[in-house]
């Protein structure tokens, strides 16, 4: 009795061993389906926005700036705007030009001249030279503070700046004074598309650079780890599990979780990736940070390591042991 109670508990602990794992709970959060999650910031297409009327610069503290004379080269200083908005000018004295704008600067500048007798009828020009009128500042993968007069265009700016690395969005995001909006233009990757977003870029602009999304596979995949995002075309799943390889063949395909994050919170999807792969459920296309993870089967892992043959020789060999002692 007791060598048979014993070879019973030998065969329940085989089969168990086989049984339990694949019957466990997924332990991460509860599974739910997010409807708007993570929409990308729209592109701008407002005409008035993208190709704005040419802008009057308007003159800040630190500004550098040249004043000339047209057909008057006897009169051309070159002065700092300092920390209280004046400027020191030759045959005028001080100016306050702080916050003016550059054609309103000029007109003053020209009043004070003839109020001072010097000249009849001068047509001044003001060029800013240098200082944060005239600065462009570019974050997030590209760093840099660019100076230029007037205007110009955006792929300029950003060749100048050393050029768009491989980690960076070709979404750009331009902060501009006065426009309660970010600017947002996408370059791609087409010189046709790339020559309409070559819009004008002024000085104060901020340019924001971002880094490319990148998507995480976890568990049975051929090759594990990030997965960027193309920059000009959505990536879907079964394009994304195929750069990583593939499923490996421990891979659980009816246990595929997508993890994506919403805000701060995460949410969790089951996915069977074999009825996507044959086209029985829809080909869901990733975002930025979602994360895949497929477990392993565990009769499979099993078969791969040879631990399920043992675990099979053992059943074979307890039920031979069992038949032989009912026999006696």
């Amino acid at each position: 009795m007791i060598r048979f109670s014993l070879l019973r508990y030998i065969f329940s602990a085989a089969l168990l061993g086989i049984v339990l794992p694949v019957s466990a709970q997924f332990n991460g959060p509860a599974i739910q389906t997010g409807g708007q999650i993570n929409q990308p910031t729209p592109i701008t297409v407002d005409k008035t926005l993208l190709q704005p009327n040419p802008r009057d610069i308007r003159l800040i503290q630190g500004d550098q700036i040249s004043i000339k004379l047209f057909e008057q080269e006897d009169y051309s200083p070159s002065v700092r705007i300092g920390v209280d908005g004046n400027v020191l000018l030759p045959l005028i004295g001080i100016v306050s030009l702080n916050h003016l704008t550059i054609t309103e600067a000029e007109n003053l500048i020209r009043a004070k001249l003839i109020e001072a007798g010097m000249y009849t009828d001068p047509q001044v020009t003001i060029t800013v030279t240098d200082g944060p009128g005239a600065q462009v500042t570019i974050i997030g993968e590209m760093h840099g503070v660019l100076s230029i007069i007037g205007s110009r265009g955006l792929l300029d700016v950003l060749s100048t700046a050393g050029g768009l690395p491989g980690t960076a969005s070709h979404v750009i995001t331009i902060n501009r004074p006065g426009v309660p909006k970010p600017i947002v233009v996408d370059l791609g990757t087409d010189p046709a598309t790339s020559s309409l977003a070559n819009i004008p870029i002024f000085p104060g602009d901020t340019i924001v650079v971002s880094r490319i999304g990148v998507v995480y596979l976890l568990g049975s995949f051929g090759h594990v780890g990030a997965i960027p995002l193309q920059s000009n075309t959505p990536l879907t799943l079964l394009e994304v599990v195929s750069l990583g390889g593939g499923p490996t063949f421990v891979a659980k395909y009816s246990n595929l979780r997508l993890i994506r994050t919403v805000g701060d919170h995460r949410t969790v999807v089951k996915l069977d990736l074999k009825k996507v792969m044959f086209g029985k459920d829809p080909d869901p296309i990733l975002q930025t940070n979602d994360i895949l993870f497929l477990p392993d089967s565990f009769i499979k892992s099993a078969v791969a390591n040879g631990t399920l043959g043992t675990a099979l020789g053992l059943v074979s060999f307890s039920l031979s042991t069992l038949a032989y002692i009912k026999s006696q």
